[in-house]
C-alpha cells in the first residue's frame, strides 16, 4: 500500500504532514512519488485565505472524478478545515464538509496523529521542529484559534530530545515552528532536568503579560554540538522581550533573518485586527533588532484591504515598509473568514480590484525589487 500527502498552507503544516508520513510508515505503508500511484491521498489543508480552500475543494473534486471512473483509492482530508469543523461545537460545520466533499472517506484531526513516531524528512539537512500549537491571540482576521485551538507548548525536555536525535540523523539546520513561538512555555511548569527554571516576563503595555521559556529554549538548542543554525517561524511583534534579542545578537548559530508580522501600518487598523501594538512600537522593536544585531534582515506578513482599510491608511503601511527596508513580505489580500471577528462584526467593503492593486504596490516595492537586486532571500546563511 501506498500513500501520497499533499500538504496546504504553511510550515505548521508542513510539519505536521511529516508526522503524518510517519503514521502511515507505522502501519506499513510506503510513500508513492505521484498522486496517481497512491492507495491513500491524505490532503492536509489550510484556512487561512479563502483561495486554500478552493484548492481542496478542487483536489477532492478531481480525485472523486477518478473514483466514478473506477479507481480505488481513499480520500483522507486532515489540517485546518477538520480543525475548525472538530472544534465547531454544533456539529453545522463538519456537516457541510461532509456534504462539500461526500466522496471523502476519512476526516482525520491531526491532534489525533500525536507525536508517536518520529517525522519522516525528506528536506536534506534542514528540519522543522514544532514547538507549540494554537494560538491565544484572536488576531480579528485570523482562524487559527479556531482551526488549532488554544496554544500548547510542547514539553522543554521532548524538543531538546528531538533535536539531540536530528544532530544524530545528520540535520544540522532547525526550524522552531509555532504561530507565536515568543510565548512558548507560557503554560508549562518552568522545570528543565528536574530544576526550577526562571522565565522571561515579556512586558507589553505597561505590565508583565506572559511569561516565556523560548529565550532558554533558543540558548539550550544552540549548545548542542552539530547544529549549526537555527531559526524559528513566527514571532509576534508585542512578545519580543529584550531578552530574546540579546540571546540572538550573542548567538552566532541564530539566524540573522527574522520573521516578524507587521500586517499594517497604520493604528487604527491595526486596533481593528487587535494587533497589540501601535506603528511606532513595532518601528521602535525594528529599531533596537538592528542596533544590537547589525547584519539582521526583516520579512513580514501584510494583509492589504482589511474591512475599512482606506486608500491613506494603506499608505501608512507602504511608508512602513519603505522605513524598515523588508527583504520579503508575504503580501496577501483581505479574506473573509468564518467564525472570526472580522467575519462576525465587520464588512469586507474594499472591492477585489482595489486590494490587487494594494497587493501589487507592495509586492513591487518589497518582493521584485528585492528579487532584481538579489536579496530576495529567507536568510543567506551556510
Amino acid at each position: 500500500m501506498k500513500y501520497f500527502i499533499k500538504t496546504f498552507g504553511c510550515a505548521a503544516n508542513e510539519a505536521d504532514s511529516e508526522r503524518v508520513a510517519a503514521l502511515y510508515t507505522s502501519r506499513g505503508y510506503t510513500a508513492s512519488k505521484t498522486m496517481k500511484g497512491a492507495d491513500d491521498v491524505i490532503i492536509n489543508t489550510c484556512m487561512i485565505r479563502a483561495a486554500a480552500e478552493h484548492r481542496v475543494y478542487g483536489l477532492v473534486h478531481n480525485l472523486s472524478l477518478e473514483k466514478k471512473k473506477g479507481r480505488k483509492v481513499k480520500i483522507v482530508v486532515t489540517g485546518c478545515m477538520v480543525g475548525m469543523a472538530a472544534r465547531e461545537k454544533t456539529g453545522k460545520m463538519l456537516s457541510l464538509l461532509h456534504k462539500k466533499m461526500p466522496s471523502v472517506d476519512e476526516f482525520l484531526p491531526i491532534e489525533e496523529v500525536g507525536f508517536d513516531f518520529a517525522p519522516i524528512r525528506t528536506t536534506g539537512s534542514r528540519a522543522l521542529v514544532p514547538i507549540t500549537n494554537g494560538c491565544n491571540n484572536f488576531c480579528t482576521f485570523c482562524v487559527v484559534p479556531f482551526t488549532r485551538g488554544r496554544e500548547m507548548s510542547r514539553p522543554f525536555e521532548d524538543i531538546i530530545a528531538e533535536c539531540k536525535e536530528l544532530v544524530a540523523e545528520g540535520k544540522t539546520y532547525v526550524t522552531l515552528v509555532g504561530q507565536n513561538v515568543n510565548s512558548y512555555g507560557a503554560d508549562l511548569k518552568n522545570e528543565y532536568n528536574g530544576k526550577k527554571i526562571k522565565p522571561v516576563y515579556v512586558k507589553h503595555l505597561g505590565r508583565l503579560r506572559i511569561p516565556t521559556l523560548f529565550p532558554l529554549l533558543l540558548t539550550e538548542i544552540a549548545k548542542l554540538d552539530g547544529i549549526e543554525m537555527i531559526d524559528f517561524i513566527s514571532s509576534n511583534p508585542w512578545d519580543f522581550s529584550d531578552e530574546l534579542i540579546d540571546v540572538i545578537a550573542t548567538n552566532p548559530k541564530i539566524s540573522r533573518h527574522l520573521h516578524l508580522p507587521v500586517q499594517a501600518g497604520d493604528n487604527e487598523v491595526l486596533s481593528r485586527m487587535n494587533r497589540w501594538y501601535t506603528k511606532e512600537e513595532y518601528l521602535t522593536l525594528v529599531k533596537t533588532l538592528k542596533k544590537k544585531i547589525p547584519n539582521i534582515t526583516i520579512g513580514t506578513d501584510i494583509i492589504v484591504g482589511f474591512p475599512g482599510e482606506t486608500v491613506e491608511q494603506f499608505e501608512e503601511t507602504v511608508q512602513l515598509a519603505k522605513e524598515v527596508g523588508f527583504t520579503k513580505a508575504y503580501v496577501a489580500m483581505y479574506s473573509d473568514r468564518p467564525m472570526t471577528a472580522a467575519h462576525k462584526v465587520y464588512t469586507d467593503d474594499v472591492s477585489h480590484e482595489e486590494k490587487k492593486r494594494r497587493w501589487q504596490i507592495l509586492e513591487e516595492l518589497i518582493n521584485t525589487t528585492n528579487l532584481r537586486q538579489g536579496t530576495y532571500t529567507l536568510a543567506k546563511q551556510k
